[in-house]
């Protein structure tokens, strides 16, 4: 089974792609979808949509988890990176049904164990769960594949949270 994580943004959209293995998830592949902000918002999303398009193509993933949004201030910003998002949900459900979704918080508890572990932790223990000689990069990729770790490890626990 190959889970594709997304962690939404409009400048950065980080992804991260791992393979469920019989006893343990394998790393595959992580990176980011940039776009400019001097380039108009219909654009920015194109290039989003297009970019999750050639990632499906890619790797034809059986499940994709997102990370939920969480605003507190910027409701400008909410409203953009929930534009991007939806672009993003809805091109991976042309692809699949199995698509996912956990808080911050989740993904937090789910790798390190501990619901308010720090970025660095997150990544220490992404690089320990999967092996890696190093965390990914950059931050939105990490947060990406921690996503993705977290739907391998709810499967595995039967606590998955289908997106609504």
């Amino acid at each position: 089974m190959r889970i594709l994580g997304i962690d939404p943004g409009l400048a950065t959209m980080g992804w991260g792609l791992i393979r469920a293995g019989a006893n343990s998830p394998r790393f595959v592949a992580c990176g980011v979808i940039s776009t400019l902000p001097e380039t108009a918002l219909p654009q920015r999303l194109l290039e989003i949509d297009r970019g999750v398009e050639s990632l499906i193509a890619l790797y034809q993933p059986d499940a994709v988890v997102f990370e939920q949004l969480f605003f507190a201030k910027n409701v400008t910003t909410a409203f953009t990176v929930g534009a991007a998002r939806g672009v993003a949900v809805a091109r991976c459900a042309r692809h699949t049904e199995q698509l996912f979704e956990y808080t911050p918080m989740q993904i937090k508890q789910a790798v390190a164990g501990y619901g308010k572990a720090d970025k660095l932790q997150v990544q220490q223990m992404i690089k320990l769960l999967l092996g890696l000689p190093d965390y990914p990069r950059p931050d939105d990729a990490a947060d990406a594949v921690a996503a993705a770790l977290t739907h391998y490890n709810s499967g595995r626990f039967g606590g998955l949270h289908v997106m609504k």
